[in-house]
């Protein structure tokens, strides 16, 4: 409510803000989609009732996806601007139809997970009514919007491409490693193999030695330089990381801790300004937001499990380098830790600050500036 004073010098009556519609009031149609490999369950519901229209399902091979985009337009007259279609899972099985579906010109936001009611019945269809209503209630301008933006799509397949190199690295280090302490290869291997030994050993010639030996030998050549070859392409794709990042969002850059890789985790999240409205939604999507555990005259809270895992690993890593490296950081690590909280504890709270950090920075970063009253003139 807000109050401003006229040239009369009194106040006039008091406005009312009107906050904006539920998903209920704000579209004739919601479309709820069930996602899967081979086919996409849908679901056309009533938004003002929530009654079940129709049900359909359709392959995901392009001429599926068109014949759905076909049913959708078909069963609500064309009136794109009315339909909203609330789709799981758009960042893997449905994210060709987000993206066939937002090029028409239809609004697709993220459907929440399907609760499972215990005793209750469970089909594609089910799912895919679920996700039509569970938006109804909520306010319009408070959906998670899917992410969008050829940008994006690259983060994606970097993102994931790191994944996967990284875990290959991981095991086959772990392979070396076992090799060398098995083996007597005239490496010290009490410790794991560093990065200058594994690039000589990738460089080891044929010796005359044993059978056994020269298998063993031949082997962590192998290994090591399949390490090196991926030591090589983690760091290519840091490059185009980092590049993405600085185009799009380079203030990520700035935050203490983050990184390019860190930072690319949380600008894919984040896709665009308006997909995530408040620092509270940005918490939850990363898992850092405490849930309160309330009963009787009880009441705590609990660690949050949930979110995107990848994003929270993220906050993670950016905690634990301020915790050890950031002078800014000692200070309230030593308050907390007066104040009886165990390091685990206040890695915790960090998350959640950092989040509030994040949010804020890029919510001032995607802000258009004020123009000056003065020029306006």
């Amino acid at each position: 409510m807000t109050m401003l004073a006229d040239n009369t010098g009194k106040a006039p009556a008091p406005t009312l803000t009107t906050p904006a519609p539920v998903v209920a009031d704000a579209y004739r149609f919601v479309i709820g989609v069930d996602t899967h490999a081979r086919f996409h369950c849908y679901a056309l519901v009533e938004a003002g009732t929530g009654r079940v229209l129709d049900e359909a399902a359709f392959p995901t091979s392009r001429a599926g996806l068109g014949r759905a985009a076909e049913w959708i337009g078909r069963r609500t007259a064309g009136q794109v601007e009315a339909v909203l279609v609330s789709c799981e899972g758009t960042g893997s099985y449905g994210a060709r139809l987000a993206k066939t579906l937002t090029d028409l010109g239809y609004r697709v936001v993220d459907a929440p997970s399907p609760k499972r009611e215990r005793g209750g019945n469970k089909n594609d269809t089910i799912d895919a009514i679920k996700a039509a209503r569970s938006p109804l209630p909520k306010r319009a301008d408070r959906l998670a919007d899917v992410r969008n933006g050829e940008l994006q799509e690259a983060l994606k397949v970097l993102l994931a491409a790191r994944e996967r190199m990284s875990k290959e690295s991981t095991r086959s280090i772990n392979a070396l490693t076992a090799l060398l302490r098995i083996h007597d290869l005239g490496l010290d291997a009490r410790r794991k193999p560093t990065r200058p030994q594994i690039s000589q050993i990738s460089r080891w010639r044929t010796r005359t030695e044993s059978p056994v030996i020269a298998i063993a030998r031949a082997e962590a050549v192998r290994l090591a330089t399949r390490i090196v070859q991926l030591h090589s392409e983690l760091d290519a794709n840091k490059t185009q990381l980092r590049q993405i990042v600085a185009a799009q969002a380079p203030v990520l850059l700035e935050i203490y801790g983050a990184g390019p890789i860190n930072a690319a985790i949380v600008l894919s999240v984040w896709s665009h300004a308006g997909r995530i409205h408040h620092e509270a939604a940005l918490a939850r999507i990363a898992g850092v937001s405490p849930i309160e555990m309330a009963s009787g005259g009880s009441s705590e809270h609990r660690l949050n499990r949930g979110g995107d895992r990848q994003l929270n690993r993220a906050l993670h890593s950016i905690a634990k380098t301020r915790m050890e490296r950031d002078p800014d950081t000692q200070p309230y690590i030593e308050r907390r830790t007066r104040e009886g909280l165990s390091k685990r504890r206040i890695r915790r709270c960090l998350k959640r600050y950092i989040a509030r950090q994040i949010f804020r920075t890029l919510a001032a970063a995607n802000t258009p500036d004020t123009p000056d009253p003065a020029l306006a003139a």
